[in-house]
């Protein structure tokens, strides 16, 4: 027997999900046109928080007391493999949050309007309301998390300083070799989600995600093999 779909049935290119995907397939045609602006602009934003992030490190330093009990890896044992795995698995909860703040603009923003459309009465409301709360609590989170990393990271390079008898400022130059590209790949989701935010352009958040996570991922393999293995050796000849 066949099924009849009405104008007032749902249509299946009106679902939330089915739209996202086609969104997603027809921004990364677009960018695979010309990736070099989009990516550069992402390169921008997330070198600009790096920046924004280590000032603030370097600030939180220079006032924070130095934990002489403090462990720093590869600088107490010989470099090895399970190092850099911890790294990695530091680093992947980090751009994980990050990527997670682009899925979650995208649901807030393209996902949640859509099927507000399908909507009425106070359903309709609470569709309308979620989005702009959701993004709210993005911004929150990502807040929080950016301030936490600053003062950990003050934190622990306050100690690392004092253990190695250097200034803050030239121990954070002497990790710049890992630091700089490891957070800059970090920050790429992060950098995505406010180049769409403020252009309002949500549906292509999901895009973003999938292309800034492959971007992050062997820059942050490559940065994790230079801190295990590099690293210590030039804050050891820095320190003298």
């Amino acid at each position: 027997m066949a099924v009849r779909a009405d104008a007032g049935s749902v249509q299946t290119s009106d679902l939330a999900l089915v739209r996202g995907i086609a969104d997603t397939r027809a921004t990364l045609d677009e960018w695979n046109d010309r990736p070099g602006p989009v990516v550069g602009r992402w390169l921008a934003g997330a070198f600009a928080i790096t920046i924004a992030l280590l000032s603030a490190v370097w600030l939180i330093a220079t006032v924070s007391v130095p934990d002489p009990g403090a462990s720093f890896l590869g600088l107490s044992e010989r470099p090895h493999v399970g190092q850099v795995l911890h790294v990695l698995g530091r680093n992947a909860l980090v751009l994980a949050l990050h990527a997670m703040a682009c899925v979650a603009g995208f649901i807030a923003g393209s996902s949640l309007p859509l099927e507000a459309q399908r909507q009425s009465g106070a359903w309709r409301w609470i569709h309308e309301k979620a989005g702009p709360l959701a993004i709210a609590f993005v911004v929150a989170a990502t807040a929080f998390s950016l301030v936490t990393q600053a003062f950990v990271l003050g934190a622990g390079t306050a100690s690392l300083a004092a253990k190695l008898d250097i200034g803050p400022g030239l121990l954070l130059l002497g990790l710049l070799p890992h630091a700089l590209p490891e957070l800059v790949a970090l920050f790429l989701p992060l950098a995505a989600w406010m180049i769409a935010s403020r252009q309002k352009d949500w549906h292509e958040l999901l895009a973003a995600t999938v292309v800034t996570v492959l971007l992050a991922v062997p820059v942050l393999v490559a940065s994790a093999f230079v801190e295990v293995y590099v690293s210590p050796g030039l804050l050891r000849w820095l320190a003298g």
